[in-house]
C-alpha cells in the first residue's frame, strides 16, 4: 500500500478563461457611459474606457458641438482619461460613438438611473 498511483483532481475554475490575460476572443473592453447627479436637477455624463489610440480632445470637441453642451477631459489616476459632459447625454453619446465607428454597440455599457 505504500506505492499507489492516485490522481487527485484539481479544482476546476469556470472563470479561468475570462480572467486569462492572453485570451483573445473572450475578453471585451467595455466603454462605460455613466451619469452622476450633481445638485438639484444638474447632472454630469462621464465616458471612460475608450481606446488610448483615440484623441480624447478631438472626440470631446465633436461631442460638445453635436450636443450643444460643455465638457472636459479629466485625467484620473485609476481610470485614465475620462470625458465629462454637462447634462444627461448617455443616449446621445452611445449613438455618437457607434455612428462614428469608435466602438461597437455591444461594447457600450450604460449606467445610471
Amino acid at each position: 500500500m505504500s506505492h499507489l498511483d492516485v490522481n487527485i483532481p484539481s479544482a476546476f475554475d469556470p472563470f479561468a478563461e475570462a480572467n486569462a490575460d492572453n485570451s483573445g476572443a473572450g475578453t471585451k473592453d467595455y466603454v462605460h457611459v455613466r451619469i452622476q447627479q450633481r445638485n438639484g436637477r444638474k447632472s454630469l455624463t462621464t465616458v471612460q474606457g475608450l481606446n488610448k489610440e483615440f484623441s480624447y480632445p478631438k472626440i470631446l470637441k465633436d461631442l460638445k458641438k453635436d450636443f450643444c453642451c460643455n465638457g472636459t477631459v479629466v485625467q484620473d489616476s485609476e481610470l485614465g482619461q475620462v470625458i465629462q459632459l454637462q447634462g444627461d447625454q448617455r443616449k446621445n453619446v452611445s449613438t455618437f460613438l457607434v455612428q462614428a465607428g469608435i466602438v461597437r454597440k455591444d461594447q457600450i455599457k450604460l449606467h445610471g438611473f
